[in-house]
């Protein structure tokens, strides 16, 4: 199935702002909060396989990823085809080439303030998730994020840490399908450039959804 599905961690962490959570304290946090001290930036790359309900474990997919707070951040599947998702702090663009497609849509509190997006601001994580430490697997010590809303669409997301920082995520939705994700090469608070996060849609390609209203001013004699 072609999709990224990093677009749904985004949406699948609806958040309950308000909401208050415990902190867990222990090996894995102690490593989220060594990893996130100081950060303002990331950059790295991925390796993403998502299993279905049944078990049956669908084709790999990699890319590049950035993100700088306080709700930035840009997805590049690169392989074995490609699409984009870019968050400017506004709207949330994706752009399928294969399609010529673009769709865009504001961007709300469900996309601001993802696992991911919050390693930037540990305040905010403690606010909307609860956080449990959950041993060590893998190789890995790991700390798991849910959700604090009301309603929440998922079941859990999973962070693991070596240590170098976060190696893995695990989530898993409310159909039953586990992504796994793979973290390499990061780089802590990299120059970005800002038209990373500007995203324009490509010439002759389909948009649909909600536009920005770009204000024009009269031309003056």
């Amino acid at each position: 199935m072609k999709r990224l599905r990093f677009a749904t961690v985004l949406a699948l962490f609806a958040l309950s702002l308000g909401s208050l959570a415990q902190a867990a304290t222990g090996p894995a946090r102690a490593r989220l909060d060594a990893f996130a001290q100081g950060l303002h930036a990331l950059s790295g790359n991925f390796t993403e396989t998502l299993t279905d309900p049944s078990g049956k474990t669908g084709q790999t997919t990699n890319g590049t990823l950035v993100l700088e707070a306080p709700h930035q951040f840009r997805w590049d599947t690169l392989a074995p085809y490609k699409e984009t998702i870019v968050a400017d702090g506004s709207r949330l663009w994706t752009y399928d080439p294969d399609l010529e497609q673009v769709t865009v849509r504001k961007q709300d509190t469900e996309e601001a303030h993802s696992p991911l997006t919050v390693l930037t601001d540990l305040k905010q994580l403690d606010k909307d998730f609860t956080v449990t430490e959950q041993g060590e697997r893998d190789g890995l010590v790991w700390l798991r994020l849910t959700s604090a809303s009301k309603d929440p669409q998922f079941d859990y997301a999973d962070l693991g840490f070596d240590a170098n920082g976060l190696a893995r995520m695990q989530f898993k939705d409310q159909l039953g399908s586990v992504t796994d994700i793979h973290f390499s090469n990061w780089q802590r608070n990299p120059q970005i450039p800002p038209q990373d996060f500007n995203f324009t849609p490509p010439k002759g390609a389909d948009v649909i959804g909600d536009l920005p209203v770009i204000s024009t001013q009269p031309l003056k004699n």
